[in-house]
């Protein structure tokens, strides 16, 4: 049973011309040792002759999956019960939530051992009612290591540093396990200096103990330190070695891990997965690429880091090039590699390739997932087929916030902004709270829409003191208020021409992007168009003092399966000449068709 030959056991039970309480009672855990409830119930209930391990062992195993009523049933029909009957109830009901219940039943027993009331403790530690554990500590009788541990545990992460140590030097005796979680309560509170004196000092120590005092070397930026004890280490662990590297990464110091790592034997899949992050991160791809190529072997997470970062780089199509050497060659691709080309697919945009995407996903099972189905509704919106987005998004069996936020960003984003405020409302009738993202959607669907007044979560838009009164609400509310955020309500100001809440909210955006030359753009030409010409000079100016550049405008096509890009000012295209003369035809054609000669409808192209 052990070893899962459950067939194997039963077969020889069934075979024993004489079988006693002890064989019974070994088949029954075994039963419930490999999953097998129902029929280690149904072979307690043919039990003739029972005894109190028998009773004890169900309790056990029906608390394990959960019955606890059954348990409790089983419990109540005994006719005799020993502290283990009592104690099996109490660590069931702690395993299953129910620490009320727990704490009833021990009040309830009638001989209480160490482990009943170590059990009680440790409940009530899991469930956060330490004052209530402490208590119960002090009114312990009898205490083992397990007791001071749990106790020296509680005062640790309670910040009571002081206490948890006075506990530690009370203990009559100390195993490894009450050692290492004083020197983990000292790190936890920024003692990383004691929980060394303590480290050197243990009469012996396990790999938790080695473990524990690397990391937290690691955790105070003592990477030279963290190194040379895990040097020193008698058994080395990939997990520990891999967070000295992240560490150093963390804090760019990527090729500092990378000649670390071709110093060291210890090298594994992660290790070499968690460099090509970190190169990503700093911005060197090349470096990245090589690595990747570098790779003795390749598992899934290496190439959906991979392709991720080709994508966070804007290297979207050597992305998908790699995505279609995986398919060929690698591993088979999971949601995360799905999720990553979707993405590159939604920014590019390609549609067909996306439609492709699309196709693989069903095809290996993966349209049900959730992160899979946000990242298909985004491609479509954004590739403009929001028919394809409504779709998918409409077949999704379970929607996250993340789906709402995307089906009403992509309205948003095509001026429809009656359906985006439409889906809004359907989801603010769902169990999904909206979130930051979802404001800054509406609020951009109500800029395209020019619905501003009909948004309830602004009120009347355009004054002061009602959008201010929301950014407060969504600040006690637990949000963090995004540059996006302030983003989207200086577009509606610009709609709207209400300079005062626009001038608040560009200067939020610059507060936490300052190289954000779009808002400098706007702010100074919404000062220009009133009059203000001195606070757009001042604007361009801080713009070139912290050496800000504009970007130019891009914009991307897709006809006939081909993408084509065009930049603001550039005319390399093979077919510029004729797309002038397509555009010069459109706005005589508009000219003709809505004459208004006080506006300009369409920035005329100069054809060379």
């Amino acid at each position: 049973m052990r070893n899962g030959f459950v067939e194997d056991a039963q077969k020889l039970f069934d075979e024993m011309p004489h079988r006693n309480t002890v064989t019974w009672n070994a088949m029954i855990r075994g039963y419930f040792l490999n999953g097998q409830f129902a029929t280690a119930v149904s072979l307690f209930n043919r039990m003739k002759d029972r005894d109190v391990f028998s009773y004890n062992t169900v309790i056990a195993g029906l608390m394990q999956c959960g019955d606890v009523d059954g348990a409790r049933r089983v419990f109540d029909g005994m006719d005799f019960r020993d502290v283990v009957s009592w104690n099996s109830m109490i660590s069931g009901y702690v395993r299953n939530g129910r620490i009320g219940d727990a704490v009833q039943v021990f009040e309830g027993t009638p001989e209480k051992d160490v482990v009943s009331w170590n059990l009680v403790v440790g409940g009530l530690v899991k469930y956060g009612e330490f004052d209530l554990a402490e208590e119960y500590f002090k009114k312990m009788s009898v205490r083992d290591c397990a007791s001071w541990t749990i106790m020296i545990s509680v005062f640790g992460e309670a910040g009571r540093i002081v206490e948890a140590r006075e506990l530690f030097d009370e203990m009559p005796v100390r195993d490894v396990q009450a050692w290492n979680a004083m020197i983990v309560g000292y790190i936890g509170n920024g003692c990383v200096e004691l929980a060394e004196g303590l480290f050197q000092k243990m009469p012996e120590r396990d790999f938790e103990s080695w473990t524990q005092m690397v990391e937290g070397l690691v955790e105070c930026h003592r990477i030279n330190d963290a190194l040379k004890l895990f040097m020193e280490m008698p058994e080395k662990c990939p997990k520990t070695w891999n967070s000295i590297l992240l560490k150093l990464m963390r804090n760019e110091l990527t090729r500092e891990a990378h000649a670390l790592l071709e110093k060291m034997p210890y090298r594994c899949v992660i290790s070499w997965t968690n460099l090509i992050v970190g190169y990503f991160g700093i911005g060197e791809v090349c470096d990245a690429i090589k690595l990747f190529e570098s790779m003795p072997t390749r598992d899934t997470t290496a190439w959906n880091a991979t392709i991720f970062g080709l994508s966070e780089n804007d290297r979207g199509e050597e992305g998908l090039r790699l995505f279609m050497r995986m398919k060929e060659s690698g591993p088979s691709p999971d949601k995360a590699t799905f999720t990553s080309v979707l993405t590159i697919c939604s920014d590019l945009p390609t549609l067909h390739l996306g439609r492709q995407t699309h196709a693989h996903i069903v095809k290996g099972g993966f349209g049900d997932i959730v992160s899979v189905s946000n990242a298909m509704v985004t491609m479509y919106a954004r590739c403009g087929s929001m028919d394809s987005a409504l779709l998918e998004f409409s077949f999704m069996p379970i929607r996250d916030v993340i789906s709402w936020n995307s089906i009403v960003c992509g309205y948003a984003h095509h001026g429809n902004g009656e359906v985006a405020l439409e889906m809004f409302e359907r989801m603010r009738s769902t169990d999904v709270d909206p979130n930051a993202i979802t404001f800054v959607n509406v609020l951009s669907a109500c800029s395209h829409a020019g619905l501003v007044d009909q948004v309830d979560l602004f009120g009347r838009f355009g004054l002061i003191d009602e959008a201010m009164s929301f950014l407060d609400q969504m600040k006690s509310d637990g949000f963090e208020i995004r540059a996006s955020v302030w983003g989207a309500l200086l577009g509606a100001c610009r709609l709207h021409k209400n300079i005062e809440v626009g001038e608040i909210a560009g200067e939020r955006v610059l507060e936490i992007e300052p190289g954000n030359s779009g808002i400098y753009l706007i702010l100074a030409e919404m000062y220009s168009s009133y009059g203000r010409r001195e606070d757009a000079g001042r604007i361009k100016a801080r713009m070139k003092e912290k050496g800000v550049k504009k970007q130019p405008g891009c914009s991307w096509i897709e006809v006939n399966n081909i993408g084509h890009v065009f930049l603001s000012g550039d005319k390399s295209h093979p077919k510029f000449r004729r797309i002038c003369y397509v555009l010069e035809l459109l706005y005589t054609d508009i000219e003709t068709q809505f004459p208004k000669p006080k506006a300009v409808l369409l920035q005329q192209v100069q054809v060379p």
